[in-house]
């Protein structure tokens, strides 16, 4: 009898899952090291790039995997759920993979969606504070622990803010320019020049924070000419102004930098999916 009982509580127990569209939660055996994610690199851009990106990229046929889409698989187990068994009425297949060769693919897409605060970063933490101030010029433009310039953002959190490869790419490629920091030139009726950036503008008002940290409010009537600078201010160029270990210590210094943790959602909250 009460073998019976066990195997019908257990039927029941299948009947709610399957009525709820929910699985089982998988376990991740591997770990996140960072010897996982390189592995994991290694096997999604063997295994997922005929469709997805290359380093998680968007791809020809599947979106990116990085980034914040409403969509996404959030959670380790989630993940290994949607590789292992596909998404049904969508192009993406089960992938017919070894589950070790899944958990790695997994801790990969995890490790570039994660601040890079949450990252292992290798690096010299001191020499990249001193190429910040000394070679990199950035103290001029950016705020780090209340000292710096203000024209460009405060960094004093970035670690936090950005994922490891956002950070990269701050440093290396061109992206738009943020809102408050397009670069703006006006000339005065009187004939005075003023460059910064637009902190703020309208019709009848612009505000401007020049390269000396001077704040200037002037009405439009006071003014001759305004030219908006198309080009950020920010330099993208750091990959071949810096050696390679001088960038990797100024990314190591920069993914330190936390003075307030962003929330990482947890399991199945805003998560689609199973």
């Amino acid at each position: 009898m009460r073998t019976r009982v066990v195997a019908i509580s257990l039927l029941l127990a299948g009947a709610v899952l399957a009525a709820t569209g929910q699985t089982a939660i998988y376990k991740n055996p591997l770990g996140s090291g960072p010897d996982v994610v390189a592995a994991g690199h290694v096997v999604f851009n063997r295994t997922c790039t005929a469709c997805h990106g290359v380093d998680g990229g968007e791809g020809e046929r599947a979106p990116a995997l990085v980034g914040e889409r409403r969509f996404f698989r959030l959670s380790e187990a989630a993940i290994f759920d949607t590789i292992k068994n596909g998404i049904p009425g969508t192009a993406m297949p089960a992938l017919g993979l070894q589950d070790d060769d899944i958990w790695r693919i997994v801790v990969f897409i995890r490790a570039m969606r994660a601040s890079a605060s949450d990252t292992d970063v290798s690096g010299n933490v001191d020499h990249g504070k001193a190429i910040f101030a000394g070679k990199g010029g950035c103290l001029q433009c950016h705020m780090l622990d209340g000292k710096g310039g203000t024209i460009g953002p405060d960094l004093s959190n970035i670690g936090a803010q950005l994922t490891l490869q956002r950070l990269r790419d701050s440093l290396t490629r061109e992206s738009p320019i943020p809102p408050g920091y397009h670069p703006v030139t006006v000339v005065t009726r009187k004939g005075d020049t003023i460059k910064g950036v637009a902190k703020n503008e309208d019709s009848f008002s612009i505000q401007i924070l020049d390269f000396q940290n001077r704040l200037h409010l002037y009405d439009t009537s006071e003014l001759r000419e305004i030219v908006h600078g198309t080009d950020s201010l920010m330099p993208h160029h750091y990959d071949k102004t810096l050696t390679p270990d001088e960038l990797q210590d100024l990314v190591a210094m920069l993914a330190h930098q936390v003075t307030v943790k962003v929330h990482v959602k947890e399991q199945g909250e805003g998560e689609v999916g199973r």
